[in-house]
């Protein structure tokens, strides 16, 4: 299912700034770093910009040589392996996971190491870098997205501690078929207010 969203901008805020969407992967630790899924730009005071929160994702992965496998249709519950095979390393469907919460991942190479990714959209959601032979990673992301304004960050790319620190807007998506979200706040000068996101005209699934 896609949830249909349309990100509006009311601050009071001339500057446009940039906007940062991303999940958190609960099943990684507290020390993990965020990737930037969306980026939006440039969206002026009181213009708006639509884009669509899918709840499918993908799976892909990329091995210590440098090559990408195809992303395969991933959900929660399923294990995927990279094995060795007489046309080079390939990504496959291995089973059930053993939490119905997580898409797991697991390095079946006898050597060299694989990164892990998970995709939405065709963009890069969350990574886990560097599993070893015969180690395992989770993925798991509640119904969720955090938002808020960042500079000098890049869609697909992971995110510093400190801008991920400085985000603290967590909007729940669950059953939601389609929404607004309006950001308000800002300002110039000593009189300037924080930003706050907030879900509106919200539709249900």
């Amino acid at each position: 299912m896609n949830i249909l969203l349309n990100f509006i901008n009311n601050s009071i805020d001339n500057g446009a700034p940039s906007i940062v969407i991303f999940q958190k992967n609960m099943a990684a630790g507290f020390d993990e770093l965020a990737v930037a899924w969306k980026v939006l730009e440039y969206v002026g005071q009181g213009d708006n910009h639509p884009f669509t929160f899918p709840m499918d994702m993908q799976i892909g992965a990329s091995d210590s040589w440098g090559n990408y496998m195809p992303q395969l249709n991933a959900s929660n519950g399923q294990l995927f392996q990279v094995t060795l095979t007489a046309s080079g390393d390939r990504l496959s469907y291995a089973g059930p996971a053993t939490s119905a919460k997580e898409v797991q991942f697991r390095n079946g190479l006898a050597q060299g190491a694989i990164n892990a990714c998970i995709y939405k959209s065709g963009r890069l959601l969350a990574v886990k870098n560097g599993i070893a032979p015969n180690q395992q990673a989770a993925f798991e992301f509640k119904p969720t997205i955090w938002i808020g304004v960042a500079s000098q960050v890049v869609q697909g790319e992971v995110m510093n501690s400190a801008i991920i620190s400085n985000i603290n807007t967590e909007l729940s998506l669950l059953g939601v078929k389609s929404a607004d979200i309006v950001m308000t706040g800002g300002g110039p000068g000593p009189s300037s207010t924080p930003y706050k996101f907030s879900l509106n005209n919200v539709v249900m699934a």
